[in-house]
């Protein structure tokens, strides 16, 4: 597809999955994933809950709520590719998959087993990122609540660096940062208005501003504000008071760096740039160079959930 040479910036954006890419645009959504046999898609029309209930539509809100649409979508997505990938024949089924492949019906335990992959995701990362850097901050008995965020805070991105770095270290997921790459080179080309071919898609840089990764680390950021704000109001140095704290804080934190993405995809100037930079040097650890046949695959993907009305995409 070609457009004209008038830069802008979409609203399309994508998730790298097994052997495959989640793109999703105004509209429709669409997975594209490589088999032994070939590219299967699958692709399926929007319907966003902020359209039923339009209170979460409004800022601050919709972020938290985009957030967990996003998790439930993309945890499926991941499912369907999964569906895909070649299995090691000598592996056998565990007792408790036999259990559920003759007691839960196929539609239902795909469901179930979303919403468990969202909940122990949810879980993992509350312990992580929440439980655990507030009681580590707490074995050094900070008598300031400033000093004590900075040494909860200094917890938190250490964490973050080191699940990234280990991550990037294992085969599987290697290409599957690969995949990330494609993604971003092919949402790159297009917003170049360039024709949507693997030579053009090629030459595009694979780390974006809007990717999901610098979305992450701005919500320790601002996490980390915030609890420095209203940890002068409360009994900060209590474990239980903190974690109750932190709980609370989680809707308004992810809604602020949502805002904030927001307002750095709309605009390229030298402050954006400065703050979005620690978002994109991380990318360095969750984006690889892809081939030409994942490129491939993210430009279907692209071409797929492009809307009939041109520029209804424009962020």
């Amino acid at each position: 597809m070609e457009k004209n040479n008038k830069q802008f910036r979409t609203s399309i954006g994508g998730q790298a999955l097994i052997e495959g890419i989640l793109m999703r645009g105004p509209e429709k959504q669409a997975i594209v994933v490589r088999s032994p046999e070939g590219l299967v898609t699958k692709v399926e029309e929007l319907t966003l809950i902020k359209d039923k209930y339009p209170i979460l539509g409004w800022p601050i809100i919709r972020g938290a709520v985009t957030f967990l649409d996003s998790m439930v979508r993309g945890v499926k997505a991941l499912m369907f590719s999964a569906d895909y990938y070649p299995e090691d024949e000598n592996v056998q089924p565990s007792k408790l998959d036999k259990w559920l492949e003759e007691h839960v019906p196929a539609e239902k335990l795909q469901s179930v087993l979303v919403w468990v992959s969202v909940i122990l995701s949810l879980g993992l990362t509350l312990l992580l990122f929440m439980l655990l850097p507030t009681f580590i901050a707490g074995l050094f008995h900070a008598r300031h609540a400033a000093v004590h965020n900075l040494i909860e805070g200094a917890v938190k991105i250490a964490i973050f660096l080191g699940y990234l770095i280990l991550c990037s270290r294992q085969k599987d997921v290697r290409r599957v940062f690969c995949y990330h790459g494609a993604e971003h080179k092919t949402i790159f080309c297009y917003e170049a208005g360039l024709p949507l071919t693997v030579e053009n898609a090629r030459i595009q840089p694979k780390h974006h501003p809007r990717c999901g990764t610098s979305f992450l680390f701005v919500v320790i950021v601002v996490s980390i504000l915030c609890s420095s704000i209203v940890f002068s109001y409360v009994n900060w140095q209590n474990l239980w008071v903190r974690v109750a704290m932190h709980l609370l804080l989680l809707i308004p934190v992810v809604g602020v760096t949502y805002e904030f993405n927001r307002f750095v995809g709309r605009h390229d100037n030298a402050v954006t740039r400065i703050l979005s930079a620690p978002g994109m040097w991380l990318q360095n650890f969750t984006t690889n160079e892809p081939d030409d046949s994942m490129l491939e695959v993210a430009i279907e993907a692209l071409k797929l959930v492009l809307p009939e009305e041109q520029g209804k995409d424009a962020w």
